[in-house]
C-alpha cells in the first residue's frame, strides 16, 4: 500500500494522458462520423462513394497499424513528422469515426419516410429538413451506440504505449517491472480505467435523456441520478414524439 501511495502521482499522470487521448479521439471521431454519416445518405452517387471508401478503409484497418503508419511510415514517405500525441489521436479518431459514420447513416435512414415526405410537402430545404426534423430524431437513436463506441475508444488508447506514449497502461506495466507488485499495480489500473469508462457512460446517458426529452418522450422509470446510472429496462415504453 505504501508503494502505491508513493507512485500515485504517476498513476494520475498516466490516467490524465489516457483522458486526453480519449477526449481528443472522441471529438475527431464525432466530427468524422457526422460528416461521413450524413454524406452516406446523400442521393448523389459520388458523395455516397466517398463515404463508403472512408468507412471501409478505416473500419478494416487496426488503429495501431494506422498509428504506426503516421508515426513511422509517414516521415519516410513525405519527410513530415507528426507529434506522437497528435498521431495517436488522429489514428483513434479515424478508426472510431468510421464505425460512428455507419451509426449516423443507419440512424438517419431509420427516421420514418412519412416525416421526410411531409417536410418536402412543406417546401423545406434539405438543410432545414436535416436540422429541424431528421437529425433531432436520429441523434436520440444514435446516442446509445455512440456510448459503446466512446468506451471502446477509451479502451483502445491502451495500445499507445507501443508508440512511446506514457499512458495508464504504460505506467502500470513500468511499475510492475520496477517493483514486481503485479496484482496491486494492475488493480489500480483496472479501477482507474473503470472509473473513466463510467464517467463517459454517465455523460452519454445524460445526453440521451436530454435528447429524448426534447422530442417530447417520456423518460423511463427511475428518474434522477439513479436513472442515469443504469440503462432503461428492456421493453420500457418511452412514449412518442409530440
Amino acid at each position: 500500500m505504501e508503494f502505491l501511495l508513493e507512485q500515485w502521482p504517476r498513476f494520475v499522470a498516466g490516467a490524465w494522458l489516457t483522458i486526453q487521448l480519449t477526449l481528443g479521439g472522441i471529438v475527431l471521431a464525432f466530427v468524422l462520423a457526422m460528416f461521413f454519416g450524413i454524406l452516406g445518405t446523400v442521393q448523389h452517387w459520388l458523395a455516397r462513394a466517398v463515404a463508403t471508401v472512408y468507412v471501409e478503409v478505416f473500419r478494416g484497418i487496426a488503429a495501431l497499424v494506422v498509428m504506426y503508419w503516421f508515426i513511422y511510415a509517414l516521415p519516410v514517405a513525405t519527410g513530415f513528422q507528426l507529434d506522437d500525441m497528435f498521431a495517436a489521436i488522429l489514428a483513434l479518431g479515424l478508426n472510431l469515426g468510421a464505425y460512428g459514420a455507419e451509426v449516423v447513416r443507419s440512424s438517419i435512414n431509420a427516421v420514418p419516410k412519412a416525416q421526410i415526405e411531409a417536410t418536402v410537402s412543406l417546401n423545406m430545404s434539405w438543410p432545414q429538413r436535416m436540422r429541424l426534423v431528421v437529425l433531432p430524431q436520429a441523434w436520440a437513436q444514435m446516442l446509445p451506440t455512440f456510448g459503446n463506441l466512446v468506451v471502446e475508444l477509451m479502451k483502445a488508447t491502451a495500445v499507445v504505449y507501443l508508440v512511446g506514449l506514457h499512458d495508464l497502461s504504460w505506467v502500470a506495466d513500468d511499475l510492475r517491472r520496477l517493483s514486481g507488485e503485479t496484482i496491486p499495480v494492475f488493480l489500480v489500473a483496472f479501477a482507474l480505467y473503470y472509473l473513466i469508462a463510467q464517467v463517459l457512460i454517465f455523460c452519454v446517458r445524460l445526453l440521451e435523456r436530454r435528447a429524448n426529452q426534447k422530442l417530447g418522450r417520456t423518460p423511463p422509470s427511475g428518474g434522477g441520478i439513479l436513472g442515469l446510472l443504469r440503462p432503461p429496462a428492456v421493453g420500457t415504453k418511452v412514449g412518442v414524439a409530440k
